[in-house]
């Protein structure tokens, strides 16, 4: 569990973080196996019997001032007294995690089990859009071989597919059947029969390890379904235009109540795989795409705000639905027409899963994208709690997961990876704040979760191997609680900013800004963020304030009394230069900004930096590093005189080779040597798979290249039509910080 505040050391009171600038608040990364630092909790069980606070309900740590009969709580300081069972306890206290470390993670009874442990096997259906082409298929079925290889033994695996008709397949006899059922166009979200009546779920869901030969072979017969099979059943003549043919709303509303009948018996949690070629446009649920064109010049509406928001509360309804039924829907969009994923995407973070766009198919990282998905562990069921210290409280909560409905700060998540991280606002609950008479500030998190485990092997021979006695399902409870200074002036405030932590939370507030207001409401609101702080670090080092009648005043806006403060411009820079916040009329593609959207907020503060502002190093050989870091900037490689350069990006990592490199360097770079290692590490530590490019300079296209040197390029459609790359930029702040301290 990696928690990162804004600033080790809070403002002290309300006014302090006026005056600052600064936003206050944390990410936390819940279910990653360590803490920010690396350490990992203590493990240990009995977390049902961990003493809570009688007032707050915090949980009791190493914090806690503890005594004979009792223990004085760390966030509200009220004293609760301490049974004899836990007395006890207590009396052998290395037997207890809680009186040894401030992170630990106990396990506890799973509700309803008793004393018998429920057993759950992991459960996975792939969804096929067969209204598409060959090559989308074969992409498909090369990513689903790769997933089969990563699946544990004891899985269970279905295969449905969905055009005007839905397709479900029992893979468990001698050859593979398929039973389609055909979806009326007026069909107001149900197939006229269920799908339990076609197929019984049981017969649908194949286990793996028995199964997998006959699921390759199933999954060969995949073919597109043809356009005249579409426009008939869409009701139109063979020379009429096709409107319809992916009835993917229905096909997952069938399938998802398909599902929930075996929800906590046969699995605790089903995994859905949607392969998506196109925008629904057939049954309940399809989209008018229509909505995406040159309309909004004509009638001078904001496109960059139209096009964010959902056309339909349908698959947001539907998400409602497969969470109730233990479902959680991955999307794989593999297109570059637009599929409204700004209405799709409720679907899948809502019920706990991902969003993935792939505009390109001939280098897509889908294949490896599942096998990676597949090969990590998930948490599922889980509950997240941020508790605070009685002098401030949670503002704002960030993320993909749905607030409780009945308890404050409470955030249920359906699925969760070591990498899915949530961003938290905080602000003071009065005016005092942090006094030299209070306690330091404390904040503690709370994350429940369940865990799917292979079952220990009790020496008992198995008589049906493929049963669910494979696995069962683990309740855990993970605590971790943090204690930090307060900051006595404005310089140690300063001091203390984590700038990639303080990213995340602009990322965040950002995104929610566009949604609400639009693109161009967001770029300006950012833009004016970084003219007010720095106005405020140049009013408390009193930099201009001498000087502010003078059109020659000189403003710091390179925060040079402040190292932490001082990558803070280029962040910012580069955020407005990035897809999330360019313009619809710019030619960013409304899904590729949904794609991101859902993607940068859901990211660790370090890859989120590295995604917004690339890492640029370079390499005098493939084995010998130059320098390890370089301004985004053709200046910086002719600066550096380095043959060879490595670029970052996250999504993307990219190899580039200097004109005037030597021709003894080999190229591309040697699998042995120190540049390939550098680039596998990155790889392995990535939720995602990065697409890797070698460009040799004037020889290869280099444009791939070149549009990560943001520093000397225009930051284009926004209304600082003056700004002409990273320095002009600056410029343009300092005249805003002398407009705004007038």
């Amino acid at each position: 569990m990696a928690v990162r505040a804004t600033v080790s050391r809070f403002p002290v009171d309300a006014d302090a973080l006026e005056s600052s600038g600064l936003p206050w608040g944390a990410t936390v990364t819940p279910f990653a196996p360590a803490d920010e630092r690396g350490a990992v909790p203590i493990y240990g069980s009995g977390g049902h019997l961990l003493p809570r606070c009688d007032n707050c309900w915090a949980y009791l740590s190493t914090l806690c001032e503890l005594e004979r009969w009792g223990w004085t709580c760390a966030l509200c300081g009220s004293f609760n007294g301490l049974d004899s069972a836990t007395l006890d306890r207590y009396a052998r206290p290395h037997d207890c995690p809680e009186l040894s470390s401030s992170f630990i993670d106990l396990e506890i009874p799973v509700e309803g089990s008793g004393e018998a442990e429920i057993q759950a096997r992991p459960v996975y259906v792939a969804a096929v859009d067969l209204s598409s082409s060959e090559e989308f298929l074969e992409l498909v079925k090369s990513s689903l071989l790769a997933a089969l290889e990563a699946l544990v033994p004891g899985s269970l695996f279905g295969l449905v597919t969905f055009s005007h008709k839905v397709g479900i397949y029992d893979v468990q006899g001698p050859i593979a059947v398929v039973k389609n059922v055909f979806i009326p166009p007026d069909s107001e979200g149900r197939l006229p029969v269920d799908l339990e009546d076609v197929m019984p779920l049981l017969s649908f869901l194949a286990p793996v390890e028995t199964c997998k030969d006959r699921i390759a072979a199933a999954l060969e017969t995949l073919k597109p379904t043809t356009s005249w099979e579409r426009t008939t059943a869409a009701g139109q003549g063979l020379d009429g235009v096709l409107l319809g043919g992916r009835g993917f709303g229905v096909a997952m509303t069938a399938l998802i109540d398909y599902l929930s009948s075996e929800y906590g018996s046969t699995f605790a949690l089903a995994r859905v795989f949607v392969f998506l070629s196109g925008p629904p446009d057939y049954g309940a649920g399809q989209l008018d795409t229509g909505r995406y064109g040159e309309q909004y010049a004509s009638k001078r509406e904001d496109a960059d705000r139209a096009l964010l928001p959902e056309q339909t509360p349908f698959y947001k309804d539907l998400a409602a639905i497969a969470v109730q039924a233990g479902v959680c829907v991955d999307i794989f969009a593999v297109t570059d027409e637009y599929t409204d994923l700004a209405s799709l995407k409720y679907l899948s973070i809502e019920s706990g899963g991902s969003l993935f766009l792939y505009a390109n198919m001939d280098d897509s990282t889908l294949p490896q994208d599942m096998y990676r998905m597949l090969s990590r562990s998930y948490a599922f069921g889980c509950i997240l709690r941020l508790r605070t210290s009685s002098e401030f409280k949670i503002g704002y909560s960030y993320g993909h997961f749905f607030p409780d409905p009945q308890y404050e700060s409470v955030q249920h998540i359906i699925c969760c990876d070591p990498f899915a991280t949530y961003a938290y606002d905080f602000e003071f609950a009065n005016s005092s704040g942090f006094s030299r008479h209070t306690e330091p500030p404390v904040l503690q998190v709370a994350f429940q979760y369940s865990i799917i485990v292979p079952r220990e092997d009790t020496g008992i021979s198995e008589s049906n191997s493929s049963t669910s006695s494979k696995f069962c399902l683990k309740r855990r409870l993970r605590i971790r609680t943090l204690q930090y200074g307060s900051a006595s002036n404005i310089n140690e405030l300063y001091d203390s900013v984590d700038p990639e932590a303080l990213l995340s939370i602009l990322v965040h507030k950002v995104i929610l800004a566009t949604f609400k207001e639009g693109v161009r409401e967001g770029r300006m609101l950012l833009h004016d963020w970084l003219v007010i702080l720095t106005a405020q670090y140049n009013d408390a080092y009193r930099h201009v304030y001498n000087n502010i009648g003078n059109a020659t005043s000189h403003v710091d806006v390179a925060f040079l009394q402040c190292p932490q403060l001082q990558p803070i411009p280029r962040l910012i820079f580069a955020l407005l230069r990035n897809p999330l916040l360019r313009l619809h009329e710019e030619g960013i593609h409304p899904d590729y900004r949904i794609y991101l959207q859902c993607l940068f907020s859901a990211l660790e503060p370090t890859p989120l930096q590295r995604a917004i502002y690339p890492l640029l190093s370079s390499y005098t050989t493939p084995d010998q590093q130059a320098y390890p870091r370089h301004s985004l900037s053709h200046a910086a490689l002719v600066t550096s005189g380095s043959p060879i350069f490595l670029l970052d990006a996250f999504t993307n990592i990219i190899v580039y080779y200097s004109p005037t490199a030597d021709s003894s360097i080999p190229f591309p770079p040697p699998h042995d040597c120190l540049l390939r290692a550098t680039i596998n590490k990155l790889k392995q530590e990535r939720n995602i798979t990065p697409k890797l490019t070698f460009i040799r300079g004037g020889q290869d296209d280099a444009t791939a290249f070149e549009k990560y040197l943001i520093e000397e390029q225009n930051i284009d459609g926004s209304d600082l039509s003056s700004i002409m790359g990273f320095v002009s930029f600056l410029e343009e702040i300092s005249r805003g910080v002398l407009e705004y301290l007038k």
